[in-house]
């Protein structure tokens, strides 16, 4: 009888296990990059590993599934990815309420700006992500200036082609006496090496990523406003997942990423500082007090000229003020 049923089991088909759900997630740059270790590998790793089998996020690095940051968001719309890692401000008509995140003098660190952006989001306060939900929103620290060419003070800006990364840099740096130059951040070494532009507004760690310090050895510290960057995915793909899974997601978005992103991006910083700081070939600057007096007063400038654009952009610039009370209040 026990050989029998041996028998019968052998040849009695099983029950297969259902396959995990697989979502593709781009990311443009590297897998090694400080951005993918802050703000998309954490997510990644805890989805993955509570999904245990019911869920798979598989990543395609490096731009294989498109090279072009400013396409990201539409690659995501049209299926081609499930989930990608954006920069906002390389489509400002497409995320038009951003522009509160980016203003100059604003927030004092990548903490500051980080949670009260993803608060925003929380909110439902910024427009541009209805067909989106937002698994991450993280902000740089302030950028500074890092050139080719001698930068001691806000004078030696002027004249100067400075990359930047979105429409409020341009405001503030054509205020400065520069002549902005909107540009994506992995096509900065190549511009700085071609004579295209003479230095780069971006924050400390993106110059070890991108290979930005090998060519600008002239670091100028006067800090203007921070680069916001978000982790998206497609709302009706969200929405047909079973439920479970839509809250395993929503478990690890937030301000669960935005800690990790904040611990992870300013030990980078520091980082890059520290290896800056030992190489004496470098000329690193900060900014007067009375070039700190002067760019107040054009961040001031910058932020009412936005203010009294659009009506809409005063009751935002509230909120924003608002969430940012809030967490200095609590600090």
């Amino acid at each position: 009888m026990a050989r029998c049923v041996l028998f019968s089991f052998a040849f009695f088909p099983r029950p297969a296990l259902a396959d995990p759900i697989e979502l593709k997630l781009a990311f443009f740059s590297s897998d090694r990059s400080a951005s993918y270790l802050g703000a998309v590998e954490p997510f990644l790793s805890a989805v993955n590993s509570e999904g245990n089998g019911r869920i798979k996020i598989v990543l395609y690095s490096g731009g294989v599934l498109g090279r072009d940051v400013a396409q990201q968001p539409q690659a995501v719309l049209d299926g081609k990815a499930d989930i990608a890692f954006v920069v906002p401000g390389y489509t400002p008509d497409r995320f038009p309420d951003n522009s509160v995140v980016e203003l100059p003098g604003l927030f004092r660190n990548t903490r500051e700006a980080t949670l009260v952006y993803t608060r925003l989001v929380a909110l439902n306060a910024l427009k541009g992500y209805e067909e989106f939900v937002v698994l991450g929103a993280y902000v740089t620290e302030p950028e500074t200036f890092h050139s080719r060419l001698p930068i001691a003070s806000i004078d030696d800006l002027k004249g100067k082609r400075i990359r930047v990364n979105n429409p409020s840099e341009s405001a503030t740096l054509e205020k400065l006496g520069a002549i902005p130059v909107a540009l994506e951040i992995a096509k900065i070494a190549d511009a700085l090496s071609s004579g295209a532009i003479d230095g780069a507004e971006v924050a400390r760690t993106p110059l070890a990523d991108f290979g930005i310090k090998r060519v600008a050895t002239y670091h100028y510290f006067l800090r203007t406003s921070g680069a916001p960057l978000a982790l998206i995915m497609n709302r009706k793909k969200f929405e047909t997942l079973p439920a479970a899974i839509q809250d395993l997601l929503r478990k690890y978005s937030g301000e669960w990423t935005a800690a990790r992103f904040i611990e992870n991006y300013d030990r980078s910083d520091e980082l890059v500082s520290e290896q800056m700081k030992a190489d004496q070939s470098r000329k690193i600057v900060y900014p007067s007090s009375s070039d700190m007096d002067r760019a107040n007063i054009v961040f001031k400038s910058v932020i009412t000229e936005w203010i009294e654009k659009d009506p809409h952009h005063r009751e935002l610039f509230d909120k924003t003020e608002n969430e940012l009370a809030n967490l200095r209040a609590k600090r």
